[in-house]
């Protein structure tokens, strides 16, 4: 399996692409702000295919390139419904100050050819065998998406792509609209500690990890564990 990322210059959101290796039909994941370039830089190196556009949330620092890269291709991008209004209208879950930031400069499109992601589904796409898990709490519909891990980089038990649900030491914010704390820690307790420590996560921004090293060290996931340690802050992680 081949999976390879750079960081979106812009809030260093990490975009992925997955593949049974080189030359074949891959995935792209969370196309961000300003990837377009490095995204096809990566795909001509590998001689990779696009065949879809994995969404881990709507945020548009995930997105906002979602649409030029399945145009361009005819393909579909895929999104838990939770999320599906923010691909029409972005601003439905940015901060006042994130509005303000931006003030109508980005020009966004909504991709045309949309699919939306359940909670226990296998996606079948380029040669690829997906799980979906959805686990809101940094959006409404924020969601895992899994691979086996065999015969990638890491030979883990799988992969995880965490979106902003998990992040080395940290977690994603729950303070923006659509945002849930108290969902969050049903999700980091439901879908995230029963995980096999050697699971490898990839997430939305920052190094990777793996729930093993999270499980001891990310006081989030110690505290969801109840096993001790003091109560961790208010994350401030992702947008």
């Amino acid at each position: 399996m081949l999976v390879a990322g750079f960081p979106a210059d812009a809030f260093g959101t990490n975009c992925y692409v997955v593949a049974t290796g080189p030359g074949e039909q891959c995935v792209v994941v969370d196309p961000g702000i300003g990837v377009l370039d490095r995204l096809d830089d990566l795909l001509a190196e590998h001689r990779l295919h696009p065949a879809a556009v994995l969404l881990t949330h709507g945020h548009l620092d995930h997105t906002f390139s979602v649409a030029p890269v399945c145009g361009a291709r005819g393909i579909t991008a895929y999104v838990h419904p939770g999320d599906r209004e923010m691909l029409a209208d972005p601003t439905k879950a940015l901060s006042s100050d994130l509005t303000q930031l931006f003030g109508g400069r980005l020009r966004y499109t909504a991709p045309d050819d949309v699919a939306e992601l359940t909670d226990g589904a296998t996606l079948s796409l380029a040669g690829l065998e997906i799980s979906v898990d959805h686990a809101p709490g940094h959006t409404g519909g924020s969601v895992l998406f899994r691979l086996p891990g065999a015969g990638s980089p890491w030979e883990a038990d799988q992969v995880c792509l965490s979106g902003d649900v998990l992040f080395a030491g940290s977690i994603g914010r729950t303070d923006l609209p659509g945002g849930s704390m108290p969902a969050m820690w049903t999700s980091l307790r439901e879908k995230i500690l029963p995980l096999a420590d050697d699971t490898v996560v990839l997430p939305g921004h920052g190094p990777l990890t793996t729930i093993g090293r999270e499980r001891t060290r990310n006081p989030y996931l110690i505290e969801a564990a109840g096993t001790g340690g003091a109560r961790p802050a208010v994350p401030h992680r992702g947008w």
